[in-house]
């Protein structure tokens, strides 16, 4: 039994009423008032062109891979430590996944390395914003100009984060977020498909109702609505909406107790790094901490191991992280064989610390002294 978990969902309180209010209503099914105050939440606050409720981020990114057209043998290029949903949407429309290293300094795509992975039949770049921290956008956005492709941005990870003041998610042409539980933000589960580019505005729309014009009809644009396009049902119920505009309300509360936990491991933890022992977070110039999750680089997998059943043996849940996809079972006899040594090494050396609104500092100094107490022996 865990004395200390991995993670542990907050509840801001007002979760059970608005449930309440959504269920009292009469409408429960999607794209009630909760979903359009949530939808507006994020339009206003972010200046996202467009956003959608989906059922997860993986619904987000899937709806962005049928948006962008992607077809059998389209390449798109991402990076190959990451989900599987990241690769997934974009292979269920029969897309060739060319992957990308990691930076040296942190688990995001090289930018640097994405020019030679360009050919003809380039469709997308999909950058990924490892625990909140942004790729960089210029020099992303600089290449999709230079050879007219897509950039979508998974923001999993990345709610509330910013790159040179921009707000991760409205720099790319579509951008998926998650409300896993595991997330800043959480309802459960749940996505959002934000929308800069307006040719996929009025589409998104359409695709999210399962194909038809069911949203233009309810709002007196057509006088009735069919099947128009492919699509699926992509949009939440009222309940997940419901629950995720609690957690919206709190936003700025959540992210202040969020940053201070990240602020006490990186402190505490630094004498550690400054010894070679260990890698902490690296967040370049360019980019804000949103406080997603706090992560360590051990020097082997032999070391991060070690610490995990150390930490394990002490009643704290610490974990790694993803597997390069490259490497996977199902992808690995597609790879062109190109070594891709800092994916690698992550995969092989990263632990995620306890990370959780409810974290008491007693708690936190607890993790950190077992792992002063580790590095020690």
């Amino acid at each position: 039994m865990n004395k200390i978990p991995f993670n542990k969902p907050f509840l801001t309180g007002k979760e059970a009423h608005y449930l309440y209010q959504a269920v009292y209503s009469g409408k429960i099914s999607g794209n009630g008032i909760f979903t359009k105050k949530c939808q507006h939440f994020f339009e206003e606050k972010y200046g996202f062109r467009k956003t959608l409720l989906t059922t997860s981020c993986t619904d987000a990114l899937e709806m962005a891979s049928i948006l962008i057209n992607i077809q059998a043998e389209d390449e798109v290029i991402m990076p190959s430590y990451t989900f599987v949903s990241t690769s997934n949407a974009f292979v269920l429309r029969g897309a060739k996944i060319i992957f990308a290293d990691s930076n040296k300094d942190n688990p995001n795509i090289d930018a640097d390395q994405i020019e030679s992975l360009i050919t003809d039949k380039t469709k997308a770049i999909v950058v990924v914003h490892y625990a909140g921290i942004a790729c960089d956008m210029d020099k992303i956005m600089a290449l999709a100009d230079k050879y007219n492709l897509f950039v979508i941005e998974d923001a999993a990870q990345a709610i509330d984060s910013y790159y040179k003041g921009k707000p991760l998610g409205s720099i790319g042409h579509l951008a998926a977020f998650s409300f896993h539980e595991t997330k800043n933000i959480i309802s459960g589960e749940g996505g959002l498909l934000a929308i800069n580019d307006e040719q996929f505005v009025e589409r998104a729309e359409i695709i999210w109702e399962k194909g038809t014009n069911r949203s233009a009809f309810f709002r007196g644009e057509v006088d009735k609505y069919g099947w128009v396009d492919i699509g699926s049902s992509f949009l939440p119920s009222e309940i997940v909406a419901a629950f995720l505009y609690a957690q919206l309300e709190n936003l700025s509360s959540i992210q202040a107790k969020r940053k201070s936990i990240w602020n006490t491991y990186q402190e505490h933890l630094s004498p550690l790094e400054e010894k070679g022992l260990i890698r902490l977070p690296y967040i370049p110039d360019y980019a804000t901490n949103n406080a997603h999750m706090f992560y360590i680089v051990c020097k082997s997998l032999e070391s991060r191991s070690a610490l995990i059943q150390f930490l394990r043996n002490k009643g704290i849940h610490a974990v790694f992280h993803y597997l390069s996809l490259h490497q996977s079972p199902y992808y690995k006899n597609k790879h062109d064989h190109r070594s891709l040594s800092y994916c690698e090494m992550y995969a092989d050396c990263l632990v995620r610390l306890p990370f959780f609104y409810d974290l008491s500092l007693e708690n936190q100094k607890e993790i950190i002294g077992f792992i002063f107490e580790f590095f020690k022996e």
